[in-house]
């Protein structure tokens, strides 16, 4: 079901979403200059705007998954629900953004694969940073002294 369709009046669901007021908050100073502030009100009304793109993108997104037989949205189900919905004029930064997403995903697995391929068990790495730390405790209270 799109949002065009309508909304389901499920007690409990839309007025439980938000976004977290301090977080937006920030990002609403970051990017205003620095002799303007921002009403609580703007920003509530921003939040409830965040949440109703956010609500409108993934049930469109939901809808061509459906369309599609596929369980799970995906970010290429994203890109077609905001082509859908005339968003796209946004699609080169969602392009980029998902595309810097990839690689922190890639330098994760490597870091993850450098503790693998350590050769070290998890005891033998708990053992070793115990040692550096009671090696830096050490020459910090040599300097202490």
């Amino acid at each position: 079901m799109s949002d065009r369709e309508g909304h389901s009046a499920v007690p409990g669901t839309d007025e439980d979403l938000s976004l977290p007021k301090a977080t937006v908050t920030k990002m609403i100073s970051e990017l205003l200059p620095n002799d303007i502030t921002c009403a609580k009100e703007t920003r509530d009304l921003v939040i409830e705007c965040c949440v109703e793109f956010i609500h409108l993108i993934s049930s469109e997104a939901n809808e061509i998954c459906e369309q599609e037989s596929k369980k799970t949205i995906a970010p290429e189900h994203i890109i077609s629900a905001l082509k859908r919905l005339g968003f796209e004029s946004m699609l080169a930064e969602v392009e980029d953004v998902l595309k810097d997403h990839k690689q922190l995903q890639k330098d994760r697995e490597k870091k993850v694969s450098k503790f693998e391929q350590s050769g070290l068990t998890e005891e033998e790495l708990l053992a070793k940073q115990q040692e550096l730390f009671a090696a830096s405790r050490a020459k910090f209270q040599q300097g202490q002294s």
